[in-house]
Protein backbone atom coordinates (compact mmCIF):
# COMPACT_ATOMS: atom_id res chain seq x y z
CA UNK A 1 0.00 0.00 0.00
CA UNK A 2 1.15 3.37 -1.02
CA UNK A 3 0.33 5.10 2.79
CA UNK A 4 -0.12 3.63 5.74
CA UNK A 5 -3.88 2.38 6.41
CA UNK A 6 -6.22 4.22 8.56
CA UNK A 7 -8.59 2.70 11.15
CA UNK A 8 -11.52 3.95 12.14
CA UNK A 9 -15.15 2.76 13.62
CA UNK A 10 -18.70 3.00 12.27
CA UNK A 11 -21.99 2.88 14.12
CA UNK A 12 -25.51 2.90 13.02
CA UNK A 13 -27.09 3.75 16.94
CA UNK A 14 -28.44 0.47 17.03
CA UNK A 15 -30.88 0.55 20.51
CA UNK A 16 -29.28 -1.35 22.91
CA UNK A 17 -30.16 -3.11 26.07
CA UNK A 18 -30.16 -1.45 29.42
CA UNK A 19 -28.64 -3.18 32.36
CA UNK A 20 -31.94 -4.36 33.12
CA UNK A 21 -32.31 -5.43 29.59
CA UNK A 22 -34.15 -3.57 28.89
CA UNK A 23 -34.01 -1.39 25.62
CA UNK A 24 -32.40 2.10 26.28
CA UNK A 25 -34.42 5.06 24.64
CA UNK A 26 -33.09 6.86 21.90
CA UNK A 27 -32.12 10.02 23.34
CA UNK A 28 -29.61 7.85 25.91
CA UNK A 29 -28.15 5.66 22.63
CA UNK A 30 -27.43 9.19 21.21
CA UNK A 31 -25.18 9.90 24.25
CA UNK A 32 -23.84 6.78 24.43
CA UNK A 33 -22.71 7.64 21.21
CA UNK A 34 -21.36 10.66 21.88
CA UNK A 35 -19.10 8.68 24.79
CA UNK A 36 -17.98 6.30 22.34
CA UNK A 37 -16.36 8.68 19.66
CA UNK A 38 -14.87 10.32 22.50
CA UNK A 39 -13.30 7.65 23.38
CA UNK A 40 -11.90 6.47 19.96
CA UNK A 41 -10.59 10.06 19.34
CA UNK A 42 -8.36 9.42 22.91
CA UNK A 43 -7.29 5.96 21.28
CA UNK A 44 -6.06 7.68 18.34
CA UNK A 45 -8.13 6.48 15.56
CA UNK A 46 -8.39 7.57 12.18
CA UNK A 47 -12.25 8.29 12.18
CA UNK A 48 -15.86 8.35 13.74
CA UNK A 49 -18.83 7.46 11.64
CA UNK A 50 -22.43 7.96 12.49
CA UNK A 51 -24.80 6.49 9.86
CA UNK A 52 -28.63 7.72 9.01
CA UNK A 53 -31.86 6.01 9.63
CA UNK A 54 -35.20 6.58 9.76
CA UNK A 55 -36.93 3.41 12.40
CA UNK A 56 -37.29 2.47 15.16
CA UNK A 57 -34.62 0.19 16.05
CA UNK A 58 -31.87 2.86 14.91
CA UNK A 59 -31.60 6.30 17.24
CA UNK A 60 -29.86 8.58 14.69
CA UNK A 61 -31.82 10.04 11.93
CA UNK A 62 -29.68 13.32 11.94
CA UNK A 63 -25.60 12.21 11.94
CA UNK A 64 -24.53 15.45 11.70
CA UNK A 65 -26.12 16.82 14.63
CA UNK A 66 -24.19 14.08 16.71
CA UNK A 67 -20.96 14.89 15.11
CA UNK A 68 -21.73 18.46 15.90
CA UNK A 69 -21.94 17.74 19.80
CA UNK A 70 -18.35 14.96 19.08
CA UNK A 71 -16.80 17.91 17.24
CA UNK A 72 -16.91 19.89 20.59
CA UNK A 73 -15.52 17.11 22.42
CA UNK A 74 -12.58 15.70 20.62
CA UNK A 75 -9.38 17.37 19.04
CA UNK A 76 -7.87 14.69 16.27
CA UNK A 77 -10.47 11.87 14.96
CA UNK A 78 -11.94 12.77 11.85
CA UNK A 79 -15.83 12.73 11.85
CA UNK A 80 -18.31 11.68 9.01
CA UNK A 81 -21.20 9.34 8.07
CA UNK A 82 -21.91 6.07 7.18
CA UNK A 83 -23.54 6.67 5.17
CA UNK A 84 -25.60 9.83 4.28
CA UNK A 85 -28.71 8.73 2.47
CA UNK A 86 -28.28 11.42 -0.27
CA UNK A 87 -30.79 10.09 -3.00
CA UNK A 88 -33.76 11.57 -0.06
CA UNK A 89 -31.74 14.26 0.85
CA UNK A 90 -31.72 18.01 -0.26
CA UNK A 91 -28.00 18.28 -1.49
CA UNK A 92 -27.44 21.49 -1.19
CA UNK A 93 -28.50 20.99 2.56
CA UNK A 94 -26.42 18.44 3.17
CA UNK A 95 -23.31 19.87 1.84
CA UNK A 96 -24.35 23.53 4.12
CA UNK A 97 -24.47 20.96 7.01
CA UNK A 98 -21.32 19.09 6.60
CA UNK A 99 -19.18 22.71 5.95
CA UNK A 100 -20.93 24.03 8.90
CA UNK A 101 -19.65 20.32 10.76
CA UNK A 102 -15.90 20.93 8.78
CA UNK A 103 -15.57 24.70 10.91
CA UNK A 104 -16.75 23.37 14.36
CA UNK A 105 -14.30 20.48 14.10
CA UNK A 106 -11.54 22.62 12.36
CA UNK A 107 -11.44 20.68 8.92
CA UNK A 108 -12.48 17.05 10.44
CA UNK A 109 -15.81 16.53 8.59
CA UNK A 110 -16.05 13.61 6.28
CA UNK A 111 -19.68 12.99 3.91
CA UNK A 112 -19.76 9.09 3.17
CA UNK A 113 -22.53 9.30 0.15
CA UNK A 114 -24.94 6.44 -0.68
CA UNK A 115 -28.30 5.52 -1.38
CA UNK A 116 -28.40 3.33 2.08
CA UNK A 117 -29.38 -0.41 2.56
CA UNK A 118 -33.47 0.69 4.17
CA UNK A 119 -35.53 2.52 1.85
CA UNK A 120 -38.12 4.57 4.87
CA UNK A 121 -36.33 7.63 4.07
CA UNK A 122 -38.44 7.50 0.74
CA UNK A 123 -42.18 7.83 1.62
CA UNK A 124 -40.78 9.17 5.16
CA UNK A 125 -39.91 12.60 2.85
CA UNK A 126 -42.44 12.17 0.08
CA UNK A 127 -40.44 10.42 -2.60
CA UNK A 128 -41.32 7.74 -4.85
CA UNK A 129 -38.80 4.42 -4.96
CA UNK A 130 -39.31 3.99 -8.62
CA UNK A 131 -36.98 7.06 -8.99
CA UNK A 132 -34.77 5.35 -6.47
CA UNK A 133 -31.43 5.58 -9.38
CA UNK A 134 -32.58 8.99 -10.73
CA UNK A 135 -32.68 10.98 -7.62
CA UNK A 136 -29.21 9.72 -6.34
CA UNK A 137 -27.57 10.00 -9.70
CA UNK A 138 -28.72 13.42 -9.99
CA UNK A 139 -28.50 14.72 -6.84
CA UNK A 140 -24.78 13.40 -6.68
CA UNK A 141 -24.08 15.21 -9.92
CA UNK A 142 -25.21 18.50 -7.96
CA UNK A 143 -23.65 17.79 -4.85
CA UNK A 144 -20.64 17.24 -6.79
CA UNK A 145 -20.48 20.58 -8.33
CA UNK A 146 -20.71 21.85 -4.84
CA UNK A 147 -17.74 20.61 -3.68
CA UNK A 148 -15.66 22.44 -6.76
CA UNK A 149 -16.93 25.97 -4.77
CA UNK A 150 -17.62 29.15 -6.22
CA UNK A 151 -20.93 29.95 -8.94
CA UNK A 152 -23.00 26.98 -9.26
CA UNK A 153 -25.22 26.07 -12.56
CA UNK A 154 -26.59 23.01 -12.41
CA UNK A 155 -29.97 21.76 -14.45
CA UNK A 156 -31.85 18.32 -13.85
CA UNK A 157 -34.95 16.76 -13.48
CA UNK A 158 -35.17 16.30 -9.77
CA UNK A 159 -35.29 20.01 -8.47
CA UNK A 160 -35.77 23.94 -10.80
CA UNK A 161 -32.42 24.80 -12.20
CA UNK A 162 -29.93 26.19 -10.23
CA UNK A 163 -27.77 29.58 -10.92
CA UNK A 164 -26.67 31.30 -7.32
CA UNK A 165 -22.48 32.59 -6.95
CA UNK A 166 -21.91 30.60 -3.96
CA UNK A 167 -23.47 28.15 -1.47
CA UNK A 168 -22.35 29.05 2.25
CA UNK A 169 -20.83 28.52 4.96
CA UNK A 170 -17.74 28.07 2.06
CA UNK A 171 -15.28 25.65 3.77
CA UNK A 172 -12.09 26.51 4.38
CA UNK A 173 -9.32 24.97 2.89
CA UNK A 174 -10.20 22.33 0.32
CA UNK A 175 -12.86 21.97 1.86
CA UNK A 176 -14.46 18.70 3.61
CA UNK A 177 -13.67 14.73 2.00
CA UNK A 178 -16.82 13.51 0.45
CA UNK A 179 -16.81 9.52 -0.25
CA UNK A 180 -19.06 7.40 -2.40
CA UNK A 181 -20.22 4.50 -0.83
CA UNK A 182 -20.26 1.58 -2.70
CA UNK A 183 -22.55 -2.42 -2.03
CA UNK A 184 -21.29 -3.88 -4.76
CA UNK A 185 -22.12 -2.29 -8.13
CA UNK A 186 -20.25 -1.80 -11.11
CA UNK A 187 -22.07 1.01 -11.81
CA UNK A 188 -21.42 3.07 -8.62
CA UNK A 189 -17.76 2.12 -9.01
CA UNK A 190 -17.69 4.07 -11.91
CA UNK A 191 -19.20 6.69 -11.04
CA UNK A 192 -17.24 7.28 -8.16
CA UNK A 193 -14.31 7.40 -10.36
CA UNK A 194 -16.13 9.88 -12.82
CA UNK A 195 -16.66 12.29 -9.92
CA UNK A 196 -13.11 11.96 -8.87
CA UNK A 197 -14.11 10.93 -5.25
CA UNK A 198 -12.92 8.05 -2.95
CA UNK A 199 -14.53 5.26 -2.95
CA UNK A 200 -16.05 3.43 0.38
CA UNK A 201 -16.82 -0.76 -0.37
CA UNK A 202 -20.00 -1.63 2.03
CA UNK A 203 -18.50 -5.48 2.01
CA UNK A 204 -20.80 -6.90 4.56
CA UNK A 205 -20.60 -10.75 4.00
CA UNK A 206 -18.70 -13.13 2.00
CA UNK A 207 -15.39 -13.21 1.33
CA UNK A 208 -13.79 -9.85 1.58
CA UNK A 209 -11.46 -10.77 -1.63
CA UNK A 210 -14.51 -11.44 -3.98
CA UNK A 211 -14.59 -7.39 -4.05
CA UNK A 212 -10.87 -7.32 -5.94
CA UNK A 213 -12.56 -6.55 -9.47
CA UNK A 214 -14.33 -4.03 -8.07
CA UNK A 215 -10.94 -2.00 -6.65
CA UNK A 216 -9.61 -3.26 -10.20
CA UNK A 217 -12.38 -1.45 -12.28
CA UNK A 218 -11.99 1.43 -10.14
CA UNK A 219 -8.29 2.11 -11.02
CA UNK A 220 -9.23 0.99 -14.65
CA UNK A 221 -12.42 4.32 -14.67
CA UNK A 222 -9.95 6.28 -12.74
CA UNK A 223 -6.60 5.76 -15.23
CA UNK A 224 -9.25 6.08 -18.51
CA UNK A 225 -10.29 9.46 -17.31
CA UNK A 226 -7.06 10.87 -16.11
CA UNK A 227 -7.69 11.59 -12.85
CA UNK A 228 -5.42 11.50 -9.36
CA UNK A 229 -5.53 8.03 -7.33
CA UNK A 230 -8.05 8.39 -4.43
CA UNK A 231 -8.29 6.55 -1.18
CA UNK A 232 -10.28 3.22 -0.72
CA UNK A 233 -11.88 1.90 2.13
CA UNK A 234 -13.64 -0.95 3.32
CA UNK A 235 -16.49 -0.63 6.05
CA UNK A 236 -17.73 -4.59 7.80
CA UNK A 237 -19.36 -5.46 10.72
CA UNK A 238 -17.19 -6.53 13.83
CA UNK A 239 -16.46 -7.47 17.51
CA UNK A 240 -13.13 -7.53 19.54
CA UNK A 241 -12.92 -9.14 22.92
CA UNK A 242 -10.11 -10.59 25.31
CA UNK A 243 -10.43 -13.64 23.61
CA UNK A 244 -11.66 -15.50 20.23
CA UNK A 245 -14.30 -17.59 22.70
CA UNK A 246 -15.19 -14.69 24.11
CA UNK A 247 -16.09 -12.34 21.16
CA UNK A 248 -17.90 -14.77 19.34
CA UNK A 249 -20.06 -15.53 22.85
CA UNK A 250 -20.83 -12.18 23.34
CA UNK A 251 -21.72 -11.17 20.44
CA UNK A 252 -23.29 -14.10 18.27
CA UNK A 253 -27.09 -13.21 20.31
CA UNK A 254 -27.30 -9.71 19.60
CA UNK A 255 -26.02 -10.28 16.09
CA UNK A 256 -28.62 -12.84 15.61
CA UNK A 257 -31.34 -10.95 17.46
CA UNK A 258 -30.85 -7.67 14.41
CA UNK A 259 -30.31 -10.34 11.92
CA UNK A 260 -33.70 -11.83 12.20
CA UNK A 261 -35.10 -8.23 12.97
CA UNK A 262 -33.77 -7.45 9.62
CA UNK A 263 -34.58 -10.28 7.66
CA UNK A 264 -38.01 -10.66 8.68
CA UNK A 265 -38.17 -7.86 6.52
CA UNK A 266 -36.06 -9.09 3.86
CA UNK A 267 -37.36 -12.75 3.59
CA UNK A 268 -33.74 -13.86 5.32
CA UNK A 269 -32.99 -17.53 6.54
CA UNK A 270 -32.56 -17.95 10.70
CA UNK A 271 -29.04 -17.29 11.21
CA UNK A 272 -27.46 -20.18 12.48
CA UNK A 273 -24.56 -20.77 14.40
CA UNK A 274 -22.58 -22.89 11.80
CA UNK A 275 -23.13 -19.96 9.46
CA UNK A 276 -21.69 -17.43 12.15
CA UNK A 277 -18.84 -19.19 12.10
CA UNK A 278 -18.22 -19.41 8.76
CA UNK A 279 -18.39 -16.09 7.99
CA UNK A 280 -15.87 -15.33 11.10
CA UNK A 281 -13.83 -18.14 9.50
CA UNK A 282 -13.76 -16.88 5.50
CA UNK A 283 -16.11 -13.87 5.46
CA UNK A 284 -16.27 -10.16 6.41
CA UNK A 285 -17.46 -10.93 10.26
CA UNK A 286 -14.50 -9.49 12.19
CA UNK A 287 -14.74 -11.30 15.50
CA UNK A 288 -12.69 -12.46 17.23
CA UNK A 289 -9.29 -11.43 19.81
CA UNK A 290 -7.44 -8.34 19.15
CA UNK A 291 -4.81 -10.89 17.25
CA UNK A 292 -7.42 -12.36 15.11
CA UNK A 293 -9.21 -9.64 14.24
CA UNK A 294 -5.81 -7.59 13.65
CA UNK A 295 -4.73 -10.31 11.26
CA UNK A 296 -7.82 -10.38 9.25
CA UNK A 297 -7.82 -6.76 8.86
CA UNK A 298 -4.17 -6.63 7.62
CA UNK A 299 -4.98 -9.17 5.39
CA UNK A 300 -8.04 -7.61 4.00
CA UNK A 301 -5.91 -4.59 2.89
CA UNK A 302 -3.15 -6.12 1.61
CA UNK A 303 -5.15 -7.88 -0.70
CA UNK A 304 -7.63 -4.64 -1.80
CA UNK A 305 -4.89 -2.14 -1.50
CA UNK A 306 -6.78 -0.50 0.70
CA UNK A 307 -6.17 3.21 2.64
CA UNK A 308 -8.88 3.17 5.66
CA UNK A 309 -11.11 0.24 7.19
CA UNK A 310 -13.71 1.35 9.30
CA UNK A 311 -15.01 -1.62 11.33
CA UNK A 312 -18.96 -1.68 12.27
CA UNK A 313 -19.23 -2.38 15.48
CA UNK A 314 -22.88 -1.86 16.73
CA UNK A 315 -25.02 -4.79 16.09
CA UNK A 316 -28.53 -4.65 17.71
CA UNK A 317 -29.08 -4.78 21.28
CA UNK A 318 -25.62 -5.20 22.12
CA UNK A 319 -25.03 -2.86 25.37
CA UNK A 320 -22.72 0.12 25.73
CA UNK A 321 -20.52 -0.92 28.18
CA UNK A 322 -19.35 -3.75 25.58
CA UNK A 323 -19.49 -1.72 22.79
CA UNK A 324 -16.62 0.43 24.83
CA UNK A 325 -14.53 -2.53 25.40
CA UNK A 326 -14.90 -3.32 21.70
CA UNK A 327 -13.59 0.45 20.67
CA UNK A 328 -10.82 -0.28 23.96
CA UNK A 329 -9.05 -2.87 22.02
CA UNK A 330 -9.70 -1.82 18.67
CA UNK A 331 -7.78 1.81 19.48
CA UNK A 332 -5.40 0.19 21.92
CA UNK A 333 -4.50 -3.24 20.67
CA UNK A 334 -5.68 -3.86 17.38
CA UNK A 335 -4.56 -0.87 15.18
CA UNK A 336 -1.24 -0.69 16.74
CA UNK A 337 -1.08 -4.35 15.54
CA UNK A 338 -2.37 -4.05 12.13
CA UNK A 339 0.41 -1.60 11.18
CA UNK A 340 3.14 -3.85 12.90
CA UNK A 341 1.75 -6.89 10.45
CA UNK A 342 1.23 -4.34 7.40
CA UNK A 343 5.21 -2.95 8.07
CA UNK A 344 6.77 -6.40 8.65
Amino acid sequence: MSQPLELGLDTFGDVTRGPDGAPRSHAAVIREVVDQGVLADELGLAFFGVGEHHRADFAVSAPEVVLAALAARTSRIRLGSAVTVLSSDDPIRVFQRFSTLDALSNGRAEAILGRGSFTESFPLFGLELEDYERLFEEKLDLFAQLLKGGPVRWQGSVRPPLAVPGVYPEPEGDGFTAWIGVGGSPESVVRAARYGLPMMLAIIGGAPGRFRPYVDLYHRAVAEIGGAVRPLGVHSPGYVAETDEAARAEFFDDYRTMHARIGAERGWPPLERAAFEREIEHGSLYVGSPETVARKIAATASALGLSRFDLKYSAGPLPHDRLMRCIELYGGVVAPRVRELLDA
